[in-house]
């Protein structure tokens, strides 16, 4: 399954990223923290060059905790600046503008031995689509400043937004790149809802979605749907065994696959399975085969000291 999706607004906001950066202090990556690699956008590292960054790991409460903290120190180790957020419900106002004070100690200390004391900093807010961004500029700002849904594509084009006394959000629309080398990160995206689905075989995402989790979390599968799911399970089996347990038939008495995917779908991404983490620290580094031997291997034990 190669998925691919770049529409033509995308390459518009790679521009408009490009032709802001002057005017920001700092450059704020929202990525997912269930898959920190695929979520990352490959083209900021060259546009953003020069200029601090600060990552965020967004959607914490849909992500492993001991992955989450084995991430944070990973990029610290890489003397990248990590926070750790939770966008709809967590306070992040704080722990925020503590991380941009901090990114930027260098420059606000200049400002205030210039005598210009509460020069107001310009923070711009990058990421995929749907992972949160202006969901975290409006906990952040305290009110509905940015529009969001839970559904890629929302933002179309940039807006301003002061969040502090001293502090400006730029909220970008979300954007991807060209082209998914790796089909395991076009795989990741869509599982998260990244990508439209819209475009998508739904029914085969969701088998590849079972296979996923029969390999690293079998027991999510287990306590919601029955399936007696193991590493190396086909994901059309479990499907059908899903849509058996669930009593999801259509005219005929088949199986309605179609619903099973869409509920599969949507319980992943709403955290009704569990807290899952889909990539690890040392995934980084590794071939795509590599990484699917390995949580093959792990079983319901992903997260393990070995492996992060």
């Amino acid at each position: 399954m190669n998925i691919q999706w770049y529409p033509g607004h995308m390459a518009k906001t790679k521009r408009l990223i490009s032709e802001n950066l002057k005017r920001v202090d700092a450059v704020c990556e929202i990525v997912d923290a269930r898959i920190p690699i695929s979520s990352r956008n490959p083209d900021l590292d060259q546009l953003a060059a020069g200029k601090p960054r600060l990552v965020l790991l967004n959607r914490i409460d849909l992500a492993d905790p001991n992955a989450t903290k084995a991430w944070v120190q990973y990029y610290k180790s890489k003397g990248i600046l990590a926070v750790e957020t939770n966008s709809k419900t967590g306070n992040v106002s704080g722990a925020f503008i503590s991380a941009i004070q901090n990114l930027l100690s260098e420059k606000i200390a200049r400002y205030q031995e210039s005598g210009q004391v509460g020069r107001t900093i310009r923070i711009m807010v990058c990421g995929i689509p749907n992972v949160g961004k202006s969901t975290f500029i409006n906990r952040v700002a305290g009110r509905s400043a940015a529009k969001a849904e839970d559904r890629p594509g929302v933002t179309r084009t940039t807006q301003w937004i002061r969040v502090s006394q001293t502090i400006d959000l730029m909220d970008t629309p979300g954007v991807l790149w060209p082209k998914f080398e790796d089909k395991l990160v076009g795989l990741n995206l869509a599982f998260t809802g990244a990508v439209k689905d819209e475009i998508l075989d739904l029914e085969t995402l969701a088998a590849f979605l079972m296979e996923t989790l029969a390999d690293i979390a079998p027991q999510a599968l287990n306590n919601r749907y029955k399936l007696d799911a193991k590493p190396g399970d086909d994901g059309f089996q479990l499907l059908e065994k899903g849509a058996l347990r669930r009593g999801f038939r259509i005219s005929g008495g088949e199986f309605d696959i179609e619903r099973m995917s869409r509920v599969l779908l949507d319980e992943f991404r709403s955290g009704v399975l569990g807290r899952i983490t889909l990539e690890l620290p040392k995934d980084v580094d590794r071939e795509p085969a590599e990484v699917l031997q390995l949580r093959a291997l792990a079983g319901s034990d992903m997260i393990t000291e070995e492996l992060l």
